[in-house]
């Protein structure tokens, strides 16, 4: 394969997780959901900054994804526990990655590298 096809293909691919991690509020989401399973109610106090329906909404996508696990318990009243399941467990490096860059590159001016790197 040509190496312009080769790079199309990974800008593809890149694209294509974009569209699933680019929902607003699914990175913390599923930072949270890395500590462990829980509940909407206890997911929505850890995440406060998120309105109800709009954590809705990113568990719906997350889950459509195959990113979250839903689990419904037959308990009265009906409880529902949200997890990562494989394939976001596996998002894990990538995020320490991504966390790694934002540390080095994420407060510098544009495309400047921090202070103390550059005195280094």
């Amino acid at each position: 394969m040509e190496p312009a096809k080769d790079e199309e293909k990974g800008f593809s691919n890149i694209c294509s997780v974009l569209q699933i991690l680019g929902a607003k509020w699914a990175f913390l989401v599923i930072a949270e959901l890395s500590k462990g399973p829980k509940r909407f109610k206890q997911l929505h106090r850890d995440v406060a900054v998120v309105r109800t329906q709009s954590l809705t909404d990113v568990l719906r996508h997350l889950e459509n994804s195959g990113i979250v696990r839903r689990e419904v318990f037959p308990t009265v009243p009906v409880t529902v526990q949200y997890s990562l399941t494989e394939k976001g467990l596996d998002f894990q490096a990538a995020l320490k990655e991504m966390e790694k860059w934002a540390a080095k590159w994420g407060k510098s001016e544009a495309g400047n590298p921090p202070e103390e790197q550059r005195q280094a």
